[in-house]
C-alpha cells in the first residue's frame, strides 16, 4: 500500500472513530455508562455493532475514549499558559473560553463530573499522569508570574482549582443556576455578566497589592 493510500486510510479510520465518539458522547451524557448500550451507539453513529467493535473493543473502551476526548477539550485552553504572557490577560481569556465550553457543552461537562464523583474508576491513569503533569507545568508558569511580581502570592494549585470550579459550575449545576436566576449562559447578556463577575472575583484575589 502506498504512503498516500495509508494516509487516506488512517484519516478514514480517524473520521469514523470521531463519528462514533460523538454519538457515544451524546448517549453517555444522557444515560450514563450502564444505561447506554452498544446497539444504541451503533444506531446513532450509523454503523453496525460489529463495525463499532472494530474501532473500540468494548463499551468500557469506548467510554474511556469519550472521557479522554472530553478531558482534552476541557484542558486545551490551559495548555496556552506561558510565562511570557500577561497573567491577567491570559487568565481572563481562560475564564472566557471555559465559560464558552460550559455554555456550549454542558452535557459533556456533567458526564465528566459524574465520572469524577464516582472516583474516576476508568480514567484514574489519565488523571494521575497526563493531567498531573500538565497542571504541574502550569503551576510553574503561575509561580514565575508570582516571582515576577505580576500576581499576588497565592497557591497556584488553588487558583487553578478555583478557575475550574467557578466556570464549570455553570455547566454542572446549570439547572440550579436557571432555577435561581431564570437565566442560562445561552442568554448573551447573562453570559457577559457572568464573565465579568467571575473575572472581577478572581482578579481581586490575584492582582498584586500596593
Amino acid at each position: 500500500m502506498s504512503e498516500k493510500a495509508q494516509s487516506r486510510r488512517a484519516q478514514l479510520v480517524e473520521n469514523k472513530r470521531t463519528v462514533i465518539i460523538q454519538a457515544a458522547l451524546k448517549l453517555f451524557s444522557m444515560y450514563g455508562l450502564h444505561g447506554t448500550s452498544l446497539e444504541q451507539v451503533a444506531t446513532a453513529a450509523d454503523v453496525s455493532k460489529t463495525n463499532l467493535l472494530y474501532y473500540f473493543g468494548s463499551k468500557e473502551d469506548l467510554y474511556v475514549s469519550v472521557l479522554e476526548h472530553l478531558l482534552e477539550v476541557w484542558l486545551h485552553p490551559l495548555r496556552g499558559f506561558s510565562a511570557e504572557q500577561d497573567p491577567i490577560e491570559a487568565i481572563g481569556e481562560y475564564i472566557r473560553v471555559k465559560l464558552e465550553l460550559s455554555r456550549d457543552h454542558p452535557a459533556e461537562s456533567k458526564l465528566f463530573c459524574m465520572e469524577i464523583m464516582q472516583g474516576a474508576p476508568l480514567i484514574s491513569a489519565q488523571l494521575e499522569q497526563p493531567l498531573r503533569e500538565l497542571v504541574a507545568m502550569k503551576v510553574q508558569v503561575i509561580g514565575e508570574w508570582i516571582e515576577a511580581g505580576k500576581l499576588e502570592r497565592i497557591d497556584p494549585y488553588h487558583l487553578i482549582f478555583n478557575l475550574w470550579s467557578t466556570t464549570q459550575h455553570y455547566a454542572d449545576f446549570s439547572t440550579q443556576v436557571q432555577a435561581v436566576t431564570g437565566k442560562t449562559l445561552a442568554d448573551p447578556e447573562f453570559f457577559t455578566q457572568t464573565l465579568e463577575n467571575i473575572k472581577g472575583l478572581i482578579f481581586n484575589g490575584i492582582k498584586p497589592r500596593p
